[in-house]
């Protein structure tokens, strides 16, 4: 534990490299209301133009990723959206698009035909996708989103405390805003796949964090006098391995998908892959130092800090603390000559001797005489 650094006191190296990661989907989340778009928005969202063909053949990833969408382009203009393989046995492809006219649609059917031998019959859909439809699902993926982080709230105020529910939210905020870069950057598709991305997200990092948060609780019981952040350092590194061997074995199973499915499988299960990392990232190094910093700050643990200093210092020295001593009045001062008068001895006074009379014999009274006499 003494070579292992202390990753509640090197947070703010974590925050700035989550603030790096998380600053290009705030920006463009930001800037959505005033009508500057930077996401790839599909047409589940914006509105366009969906068409379904049955090529009576399976739909490769070549012909997805490449074949089709240059068929696409060069008959439209328009690079599609996206090209999804679709149906039971694989055979349709699903082509969207931002919004086409009667003649680009048309141009797109011949396109097809020409391509793949097929008729009229094998165009078994084409329609337009309004925008207000987009906005609606906008609206219920938010609802969705916000339902869910309402509810995880409450579940760990009423496991834990209040402090580890705001942190394991701040985090999911982390995770999701992570992805949104991801999203941005890479141009992925923007449709209705980010909501069950968002919702996979949410699930896992909000699971990686209460097993933090329940470590924590478990080593406070037998250290309640210990520094609360100390017991958050020793209870991550007790966590770290178990955090990485889940999150490998999780990346290792959406990996093969990634590399082995099609266009759409790869469009979905990337983002995935990158917020699982990040909600590994924010369970080992933000849900722990954001719990005790938030604790410090809404409980104002002064108290404890200044027990847990004073039985340490009492450990180490081994020294009993000396009862305290009850402070003397001052007395006013007085001037030097009258503390001197009043400090100097007195002499003590001369008592007058009493006189004891004292008895005459007979015989001194006749020597007396004779005296007298001569």
């Amino acid at each position: 534990m003494n070579n292992r650094f202390s990753i509640v006191k090197k947070f703010p190296i974590f925050a700035v490299i989550s603030l790096i990661f998380i600053a290009p989907g705030l920006i463009g989340l930001l800037t959505l209301p005033f009508g500057l778009n930077l996401f790839n928005m599909d047409v589940d969202f914006v509105g366009g133009t969906s068409m379904t063909f049955n090529i009576h053949q399976e739909v490769t990833s070549d012909l997805s990723g490449t074949v089709i969408p240059e068929l696409v382009e060069e008959a439209t203009g328009v690079a599609p959206s996206s090209v999804q393989k679709t149906g039971d046995n694989g055979e349709q492809v699903l082509i969207k698009s931002t919004k086409l006219d009667n003649e680009q649609q048309q141009a797109v059917v011949a396109a097809m035909q020409e391509e793949f031998g097929i008729t009229d019959d094998d165009t078994e859909n084409i329609s337009d996708v309004n925008a207000t439809i987009g906005r609606e699902m906008q609206s219920t993926a938010v609802m969705a989103a916000l339902a869910a982080v309402v509810l995880m709230l409450i579940y760990i105020t009423f496991r834990f405390e209040l402090t580890s529910g705001l942190a394991a939210i701040t985090c999911l905020a982390q995770d999701l805003l992570v992805v949104l870069s991801a999203y941005l950057i890479l141009q992925i598709p923007f449709n209705t796949t980010f909501i069950a991305v968002a919702l996979t997200i949410l699930g896992y990092s909000i699971n990686a964090s209460i097993i933090v948060f329940d470590r924590v609780r478990e080593n406070r019981r037998f250290a309640r006098r210990e520094m609360f952040e100390n017991t958050v350092d020793k209870s991550l590194w007790q966590t770290v391995g178990r955090t990485i061997n889940t999150s490998i074995t999780t990346l290792l199973a959406i990996g093969v998908l990634f590399v082995l499915g099609v266009t759409s499988l790869r469009q979905f299960t990337l983002p995935i892959i990158i917020g699982v990392v990040a909600g590994a990232y924010s369970s080992l190094f933000l849900a722990g130092p954001l719990w005790a910093k938030y604790r410090g700050l809404l409980r104002k643990n002064r108290r404890e800090k200044q027990k847990a200093k004073a039985m340490r210092t009492k450990q180490e020295n081994n020294i009993p603390t000396p009862p305290q001593v009850a402070e003397q009045p001052q007395v006013a001062e007085q001037p030097e000559e009258e503390l001197k008068t009043e400090t100097e001895p007195t002499e003590p006074e001369k008592q007058p001797q009493k006189v004891t009379p004292q008895r005459v014999s007979s015989n001194s009274k006749k020597k007396r005489k004779k005296r007298k006499r001569g």
